[in-house]
């Protein structure tokens, strides 16, 4: 293999689980949201009840039926149906990612009894420890952690110029 073919494979490896880990900042409210209506209470228990393998089953199924839901968005975007294509992303990743952020948060201490889920497990931790130590994805944070305060520090000032406005009016119109 040529070494831009696996330069551009690592670099599509990459985007595609960046992809999951921004659209998890999404999920993972949405999840817990989820996981207090009481419609799932009894749902929760269910899926407590089942062994280990019948829980892998269930875990596994969502990653099957909706993990096409990016090459299918990227198809949508490549012919030309941006909208469509934007839409099933981000629908599908997160109606995904809420439900295997859910199972693997009530299946988890079941999955990892099995030795060869563990050891998966084990691999992909190995692999986000790893992006997550390289500079790169240091520099990113930082950047993102600036902006945040940036953000936060406009909408601070915005909200006290608003509130400072509204104070001089009323003041103007009570003389």
């Amino acid at each position: 293999m040529t070494r831009i073919l696996k330069s551009a494979i690592f670099v599509l490896a990459i985007l595609y689980f960046l992809v999951d880990a921004f659209f998890l900042k999404i999920a993972k409210p949405l999840a817990v949201w989820t996981a207090k209506r009481r419609l799932f209470v009894g749902l929760r228990k269910w899926i407590v009840s089942l062994r280990p393998y019948p829980t892998l089953a269930l875990f596994v199924i969502p990653l099957i039926v909706l993990e096409p839901v990016k090459p299918l968005a990227a198809y949508l975007i490549g012919t030309g149906r941006l909208t469509a294509g934007t839409a099933t992303l981000v629908l599908g990743e997160i109606f995904k990612l809420v439900i295997v952020e859910r199972l693997f948060r009530v299946c988890r201490p079941k999955l990892m009894r099995i030795s060869m889920f563990k050891w998966c497990y084990g691999f992909w931790r190995q692999g986000v420890d790893w992006l997550t130590s390289m500079k790169a994805w240091q520099a990113i944070r930082r950047w993102k952690a600036k902006i945040k305060h940036v953000v936060q520090g406009l909408i601070s000032r915005l909200k006290a110029s608003r509130k400072h406005g509204q104070l001089i009016a009323r003041s103007r119109s009570s003389i």
